[in-house]
């Protein structure tokens, strides 16, 4: 019994750094926590904010308020809860790639100031996000969940399959954690799992719940390989770009859906 109860505190603990290190959401303090393995977690914390956008939009929807605003709405706070994490690295990213010389995009990537390029990102991202979900006005639930999840997903991809560019920095730790393919099939499996639950829900739509699975993996891989195309590998930032640019696209494909 004493093994068991440390399993459930071991995760438990890892659990809560997840949730501290990838979202603003109020925690107490809690001695002993290892950030070392948060990365292993991503999609689940993925699911667990979209639940909580998606929980969030069926409320405005109960009260009346019309698809539009309520998506503008969803899209701010989605940004909020995060903290911003994964935008800042979005917009930081797009900064670097905007330079011409590729010796010094690692460099401009590091500075804290943002430039047109990266200004340009997050309004084309949040703007993506948002219309996207305006055509999607059945399921976003489900739809803001499995967006959330495989945009995680896709940072995993990224973290197994490409080499770090720095010594050190958020992301470093990462490595630690992620370090073969056999560390993506959990997250995997979750989201094929999460794919099911909208065919058990829903038996009509196998199409939709079977192109939710193909979308969201295809646009995690590819968004991983590009990005370590233009860099010849990934940094913290790039890891957030990843996640970013996999929500916004997986949303703006299942409009065909």
């Amino acid at each position: 019994m004493t093994n068991e109860l440390q399993w459930w505190k071991h995760l438990w603990l890892q659990v809560t750094a997840a949730i501290i290190f990838y979202t603003v959401i109020p925690l107490p303090y809690i001695n002993g926590l290892d950030l070392r393995g948060v990365a292993r977690l991503a999609p689940s914390v993925g699911l667990m904010i979209g639940g909580i956008l998606g929980l969030l939009d069926g409320a405005l929807n109960f009260i009346g308020m019309p698809v539009f605003t309520r998506s503008a709405i969803v899209v701010g706070v989605w940004i909020g809860i995060t903290g911003g994490l994964h935008l800042d690295g979005a917009m930081d990213t797009a900064d670097g790639l905007a330079v011409g010389d590729p010796k010094r995009r690692l460099a401009v990537m590091a500075d804290s100031a943002t430039g047109a390029f990266g200004a340009m990102a997050a309004i084309a991202l949040v703007l993506l996000k948002t219309t996207a979900l305006i055509d999607l006005p059945e399921n976003r639930f489900l739809l803001l969940m499995a967006a959330c999840g495989w945009g995680r997903w896709g940072q995993q991809v990224a973290i197994a399959r490409y080499p770090y560019l720095k010594p050190t920095g958020k992301g470093a730790l990462h490595k630690q954690a992620i370090r073969s393919y056999k560390d993506l099939l959990p997250g995997l499996l979750l989201l094929i799992g999460m794919s099911g639950l909208t065919l058990l829900l829903y038996p009509q739509r196998l199409i939709f719940a079977v192109g939710m699975i193909f979308v969201g993996s295809a646009i995690a891989i590819l968004t991983a390989a590009w990005f370590n195309h233009k860099l010849g590998g990934h940094t913290g930032d790039t890891y957030g770009a990843v996640v970013e640019w996999t929500e916004a696209l997986f949303l703006c494909l299942l409009t065909t859906l």
